[in-house]
């Protein structure tokens, strides 16, 4: 049923018919979710998701693409009026992790689950993608649906990889705005969409350490160089580091996630080393933290005689939101379902997505919707990435609605501001590369949708 039934007392008349449209494709939406629920994909490659949307996406006079390096979906909806393009994008990749819901729809597949719902997240923008094509009269400019494998980074990241593919580009030029939307198992009530202006979330490094010392008999470690009570010392300077080095108004997070070292109780290793999540959320942090943590951990192993091989790999940037993309959207919430359903939060959260990378290149928005079943209390439910982590369909049609509507009101804006015309171009033709092409027509029913 929907989360809304009415507008609050004294507020403006949300938009019902597009509201209304939305949920009439609940069920569909609900079922295309469900399948790719239960058969979720890892990493860069998601065939059988890519071909359920791609089936779900047919009828609707698209032009579609698909990605060389990556199974991702580019679909370009051209309205009826000119005017520029705005970028709608889903992730679709699941986690390694072994499902323990007790769920009708669970994973079928073994060590893999969609903990973080991006089923709900493609399900969504496959609905967006239904609306706008029912309005594609009313449409001043076009839409670009960004369907993305590898949010997680199980495979190195998709974002990064559809930008070099040319999904910024595919509707002929650059959009003018981009949004995206991402589920909560718990934190957020069920339907409260949740955002902030500015850095929403943080960059997201990796740092690999190994101390390399010498060999030897447990009994004798005066005739070894032993790593292990080196590697135990740099895990604890760190800590020392983060809190004592850096401003509290500019917070960092390092967590020592893995530590390996030795095979036996009497034998010394000749190396020993550990790997660590380290989050920042301005530019000066994140220098700081990898200069330092070099200069620090390299030190303390020549100290004792020892040698630190350190690594620090850049991942995801800090994901900033554009003031006026994020305050059209809240507006967006409040036109839709009232101003009740918008949360602006305090403060950023330290978890990372590569939406930022479109977000460095394209002004946006981006915004957390609760989806915790009502049978559950939102404050001590699964979180995101859990095992039991559980997600309520009933939000699907608000995504599908919210994404849909954001891109009319950005488009018929800029339209209405006189922003010049877009290069055209017939619905329904296709891209090179491993590409499906999409029939003008009636669409056929769905079937099967964090932040790292």
């Amino acid at each position: 049923m929907p989360l809304n039934d009415a507008a609050p007392t004294g507020t403006a008349r949300p938009d019902a018919a597009l509201r209304d449209a939305a949920e009439a494709l609940a069920d569909e939406l609900t079922a295309l979710r469900r399948e790719i629920h239960a058969e979720p994909e890892l990493g860069r490659a998601l065939p059988r998701t890519q071909q359920r949307v791609l089936a779900a996406l047919d009828g609707l006079g698209l032009e579609i693409t698909t990605g060389h390096a990556l199974t991702s979906v580019t679909a370009v909806l051209r309205g009826a009026l000119p005017g520029p393009t705005v970028l709608l994008r889903a992730d679709m990749d699941a986690l390694p992790v072994t499902e323990d819901t007790g769920l009708p729809y669970a994973s079928r597949i073994a060590g893999a689950m969609h903990a973080c719902g991006h089923d709900l997240h493609t399900a969504m923008l496959v609905g967006a993608a239904r609306l706008l094509a029912e309005r594609r009269a009313e449409l001043a400019g076009s839409v670009v649906f960004m369907f993305q494998p590898d949010e997680e980074g199980t495979d190195g990241g998709g974002a990064e990889l559809m930008l070099a593919e040319g999904v910024l580009d595919a509707s002929g030029e650059l959009p003018v705005a981009a949004y995206a939307l991402h589920v909560a198992a718990n934190r957020l009530p069920r339907g409260l969409f949740a955002s902030r202006p500015g850095i929403a979330t943080a960059a997201s490094d990796t740092l690999t350490v190994t101390v390399h010392g010498l060999g030897g008999h447990g009994s004798a470690p005066h005739k070894a160089a032993d790593p292990i009570p080196v590697l135990c010392e740099l895990v604890t300077a760190l800590q020392t580091f983060v809190t004592r080095r850096f401003d509290v108004h500019d917070p960092v997070v390092l967590t020592v996630g893995s530590i390996h070292g030795g095979t036996k109780a009497n034998v010394i290793p000749g190396q020993a080393g550990f790997e660590a999540t380290v989050r920042s959320y301005s530019p000066t942090a994140r220098e700081a933290l990898r200069e330092g943590t070099r200069t620090l951990l390299t030190g303390i192993a020549a100290a004792h005689g020892l040698r630190a091989e350190v690594h620090y790999r850049d991942g995801y940037p800090a994901m900033r939101n554009t003031a006026e993309e994020l305050a059209l959207a809240s507006d967006t919430v409040a036109r839709l379902f009232g101003p009740q359903r918008y949360f602006n939060a305090p403060a950023p959260t330290p978890g990372a997505e590569d939406m930022a990378f479109v977000l460095d290149r394209v002004p946006g928005a981006y915004l957390m919707l609760g989806a915790c079943p009502p049978d559950r209390d939102y404050a001590t439910a699964a979180y995101n990435h859990s095992p039991q982590a559980v997600f309520d369909d009933a939000v699907l049609p608000d995504g599908a609605a919210l994404l849909a509507q954001l891109a009319l009101r950005r488009l018929a804006a800029v339209s209405t501001a006189g922003s010049g015309p877009t290069d055209g171009g017939q619905a329904g033709s296709t891209s090179s590369g491993t590409t499906s092409t999409a029939h003008a027509g009636t669409a056929a029913s769905g079937a099967t949708g964090t932040a790292g």
